[in-house]
């Protein structure tokens, strides 16, 4: 698609990143959970699935998928923000900001939260299209969708996210056109004061529902830009499996061999990231000059076409979003799991008891520390100190209001010190938090996660992650921080 503004720029994607948890669950280890209730599920437990572990949510996700798909020098030139999920931890708060924030992103952008419906993803993305005309646009989806025990959810489900940066600026895959079919056909839903999702009978929606509704959606697009259908060579179809995939593109008139492995057997169905992981797969495997068509379902379909530019292949030197599908640690323990998810709700003991109400006018003022993580440089002496204060901490230096921001979240830093706390409440215990010190001064005090596999130790590099710091369950309220994981 052609920029309004400039008849030769092009309009398309630019960036792409991925998000997945690191925890993965073996399907065989929740399907024999219930063998004794449901043992028909032992016929579906094959592959694994994605988890997020309890400090792990959709604002958390989403930040990890923008900052693999956007590099931190180019983060000042997006300007809009859209996310995307059907299970945001915020009803009334916007989650795009506190993303917006954790980015590094302008305060001059704009954000929205956008929800409802699986395609929330695809429909995000088809705005931020049709209206691009300069700077960046990112799209990001991701979902933590709960299921209730016992469940083919439960088995079926995934975590993650994906980002889609648009912009007209070295543009990997141009867009070409968009199709969309709006449908109240309710396969399934989440009432408001639920927290799991009512299925309705598969094969019912499956022969009334995307059976019809996505071969019109390809016929009418490919009929807008004079394309056929063997003209695709890669199919972004959101199913839970290679089998449903197939299907759905056999009965649209696509070869089976351009359909997009969904991730099953990897990490599952990503709810409304689903579309843009699978997305990323295809930028993944695609070559110059190959269209991919990408559908988004839930309430009609979203339908788009792009076309793949001789820059997808210098921009898939970094890091590959299959990287993150294919990655992870093998989880067995299935309480685990379910108290991770809020299904379980363990006894914590009285030392779990401290009131956690977030003081929101001293959150404000610092927001700038505790959600960008800006330290303070001295402008004077060079000294970096976090937090930032008035005056340096330099003992030769001693300057008053010489602080200038400083953002952390992307230096270097190894292993200072750290303890293991197996008396203070932890929902995964232990503890782990130490010191840190960063390439170019600064240290800080921070939680360990992740090191799961790897020997924690003094002199280890460590990045940043955004995560949630606590959750304020008798106001619903969460705070985040960072944390630090393996480098």
């Amino acid at each position: 698609m052609k920029n309004p503004e400039n008849s030769t720029a092009q309009i398309g994607i630019v960036g792409y990143g991925v998000s997945i948890p690191k925890r993965r669950i073996d399907r065989k280890v929740i399907a024999t959970a219930h063998r004794w209730f449901n043992p028909g599920l032992m016929g579906a437990a094959k592959g694994r699935r994605s988890q997020c572990r309890w400090d792990e949510d959709v604002i958390t996700l989403a930040t990890a998928a923008i900052r693999d798909a956007v590099p931190t020098d180019r983060i000042d030139t997006v300007q809009d923000l859209f996310l995307s999920s059907t299970t945001l931890p915020f009803a009334d708060r916007q989650n795009a900001t506190v993303v917006a924030e954790a980015c590094g992103m302008s305060s001059e952008i704009r954000t929205l939260d956008n929800t409802g419906s699986l395609r929330a993803g695809t429909s995000a993305l088809i705005t931020a299209l049709e209206k691009a005309s300069k700077g960046v646009k990112i799209c990001v989806a991701a979902d933590s969708r709960r299921a209730k025990p016992g469940s083919l959810d439960e088995l079926s489900f995934g975590h993650g996210a994906a980002a889609i940066a648009i912009g007209t600026d070295t543009v990997i895959a141009e867009f070409i056109g968009s199709h969309s079919i709006s449908d109240d056909f309710v396969d399934h839903y989440r009432a408001a004061h639920s927290p799991f999702d009512y299925q309705w009978e598969a094969r019912w929606a499956r022969d009334e529902g995307t059976t019809k509704t996505l071969p019109g959606a390809v016929s009418a697009l490919l009929g807008k830009v004079g394309l056929e259908t063997k003209d695709i060579s890669h199919v972004v179809i959101p199913a839970g499996s290679q089998r449903d995939a197939a299907r759905l593109a056999k009965v649209s008139g696509l070869s089976d061999q351009a359909i997009i492995a969904p991730p099953e057997l990897e990490c599952g169905h990503l709810g409304a990231a689903q579309s843009g992981l699978m997305l990323s797969r295809a930028l993944d495997a695609a070559q110059p000059g190959q269209y991919i068509l990408v559908a988004g379902i839930g309430q009609g379909g979203d339908v788009l076409l792009f076309r793949t530019t001789d820059h997808l292949l210098e921009y898939r030197d970094r890091k590959r979003a299959e990287d993150a599908i294919g990655s992870g640690i093998e989880d067995d323990n299935y309480f685990r799991f379910l108290a991770f998810e809020g299904t379980l709700e363990m006894e914590a003991g009285i030392r779990a008891e401290a009131d956690l109400k977030t003081a929101h006018s001293v959150a404000y003022r610092a927001h700038d520390q505790l959600t960008g993580l800006h330290a303070g440089r001295c402008g004077a002496c060079g000294t970096v100190q976090f937090p930032k204060e008035r005056k340096c901490v330099n003992p030769d230096c001693h300057e008053i209001d010489q602080m200038q921001p400083y953002p952390l979240t992307d230096k270097p830093a190894k292993v200072v010190s750290f303890t293991r706390d197996a008396l203070a409440y932890h929902p995964d215990p232990p503890s782990v938090y130490g010191m840190i010190a960063f390439e170019g001064g600064g240290r800080l005090m921070i939680e360990f996660v992740e090191w799961d596999d790897t020997p924690l130790t003094v002199g280890a590099p460590v990045r940043l992650v955004f995560r949630i710091k606590d959750i304020d369950h008798h106001r619903g309220y969460r705070r985040y921080f960072w944390k630090a994981i393996p480098a």
